[in-house]
């Protein structure tokens, strides 16, 4: 475990279960064994013919580190794969990233090996005195066919670290940390209790593999014995194709999939009839799209899950607005004020996790941040607060305003626009107020939008006054990430700069 053992009984039972499929290639189980051992003997040499390897970050225990920093899911989704089953820590790092962030979290974490494409990180990285090793796919490629198979893989001890992951890199220098073998497959155990991969399962998981949700899903799949079926970005137009041919029966995928997929089965019902589970990462998931999932393909159910990668999955909802999020029993979860004391049932604060799948921390290389405290309660910075034992979250500490006095989460500001006619996407944010300290105003998208008088009568009958938008503004585009969540930050910066139209 994590996988390596489920691959290998596989492997040996069912041979020809679909492992990994993509655009750029198919294998199964028993293929996955034999490509895993090519895998590694191209890893393998490159590390140990480096004169000065870069020194991997002490928590690693000194096992070298392999970053995938490409546009093939399929590829990236193999050697992160095939590296499991042997003494390797393997890392995927967002192509889109900018440039220091990828070149920071390489040179601070000592990853000794990097597959990538881009001439461009390969030229800031020698620039930056970094002494390791740059393959492209196409020169990794061509190792692999020349290389002398490695052992084959076995299952590792649980204390070994397996995955180097990032908590972010959109906005500031992403923290890394680690997750053993152990760890993981407590986070499998939360997954395959509640979000249902099972042997022989064909799960969709369309998107990147830098993207934590896809690179679960790809993990939950093969220590599970199911096919995870991958996408270099999601294709909007062959996505009814897909679920048909290849026999998917569950789908895992960010939230602006869910739309995509909605519009698609308007159009074609029957290419979906044998499609039975949607599941999407984040919580308070719009009504609007829980109602349209239900029009469109009724016999399809829905789960929208919270996690946090440090942590793991935490709980989900399932019905309802979606707002109130069941915790896992595998977990325990507590809302604690800013001296880290309990708060009483309803009233906000910072949400704490006990859960066994939680990493031991950041490495100390890429921050001073500090994960876990002393008792083992680990915490993210997510705001919520608990009602009769179920989860409300209000996002994370940067997302709390204070105006007036009084606490108001812009995201829950958001959610009261949920359904709205004539309304697109919304954003909150706060802008600076000298009287109040801050007020919260509401960005709106595109050039055909409700009244200002519409906007405001429709926030009154849904909110406390003080969480009513006091400001209204519209900009033709709302900035996104690669993976269709909305940029605070960018957002107030352009209506800062005065390029929002202000109602």
């Amino acid at each position: 475990m994590p996988i390596t053992r489920t691959v290998l009984s596989t492997a040996a039972q069912n041979p020809a279960q679909p492992a990994i499929v993509g655009a750029d290639g198919a294998l199964d189980y028993a293929a996955l064994v034999e490509d895993s051992r090519r895998v590694f003997a191209v890893v393998d040499a490159a590390h140990r013919a480096q004169s000065t390897p870069p020194a991997p970050a002490p928590e690693t225990a000194g096992i070298p580190i392999t970053a995938v920093s490409i546009a093939s899911a399929f590829h990236a989704a193999r050697i992160v794969a095939g590296l499991a089953g042997y003494r390797a820590v393997s890392a995927t790092i967002d192509p889109q990233w900018p440039l220091a962030h990828r070149v920071h979290v390489v040179t601070a974490a000592g990853i000794g090996l990097v597959i990538s494409d881009d001439d461009a990180f390969a030229s800031a990285l020698d620039d930056a005195g970094w002494s390791g090793t740059v393959l492209t796919l196409a020169e990794f490629l061509d190792r692999e066919q020349a290389a002398i198979p490695a052992d084959p893989p076995t299952a590792r001890d649980g204390d070994e670290a397996f995955l180097l992951l990032f908590s972010s890199g959109t906005t500031s220098d992403p923290k890394a940390f680690l997750k053993t073998r152990r760890q993981y497959r407590e986070n499998v155990a939360v997954s395959s209790a509640h979000l249902e991969p099972r042997p022989g399962v064909e799960t969709l998981a369309p998107g990147p593999l830098s993207y934590s949700l896809t690179l679960y899903a790809l993990i939950e799949c093969l220590a599970t014995g199911g096919g995870a079926h991958l996408a270099d970005a999601f294709d909007a137009a062959r996505l009814a194709h897909r679920v048909a041919t290849e026999g998917i029966t569950r789908i895992v995928a960010v939230p602006a999939v869910v739309q995509v997929l909605i519009d698609a089965a308007r159009r074609d019902p029957h290419a979906f009839a044998g499609l039975d589970l949607v599941v999407t990462g984040g919580a308070n998931l719009p009504a609007a799209l829980r109602d349209g999932l239900a029009a469109a393909l009724p016999h399809v159910r829905l789960i929208s899950y919270y996690g946090a990668a440090e942590i793991g999955f935490i709980g989900d909802s399932r019905g309802g607005d979606g707002t109130l999020l069941d915790v896992y029993e595998e977990v325990a979860a507590e809302i604690r004020d800013d001296s880290g004391q309990p708060v009483p049932d309803g009233e906000l604060g910072t949400l704490w996790i006990r859960a066994a799948a939680c990493s031991d921390g950041y490495l100390a290389a890429t921050t001073d941040a500090v994960l876990r405290g002393p008792d083992g309660w680990a915490t993210v910075h997510d705001m919520g607060r608990m009602t009769q034992g179920r989860l409300q979250l209000a996002g994370r500490a940067g997302d709390i305003v204070a105006t007036g006095g009084h606490k108001v989460s812009l995201p829950e500001v958001e959610r009261a626009f949920d359904g709205m006619p004539g309304l697109g996407a919304v954003c909150a944010i706060a802008l600076p107020d000298p009287r109040l300290g801050a007020v919260v105003a509401l960005v709106v998208e595109g050039a055909s939008t409700p009244s200002k008088a519409d906007l405001q009568a429709w926030a009154r009958d849904r909110l406390a006054p003080q969480f009513v938008p006091r400001r209204w503004y519209r900009l033709d585009r709302i900035p996104r990430t690669a993976g269709g969540k909305i940029r605070r930050p960018e957002t107030t910066a352009l209506i800062e700069r005065g390029e929002g139209i202000r109602l």
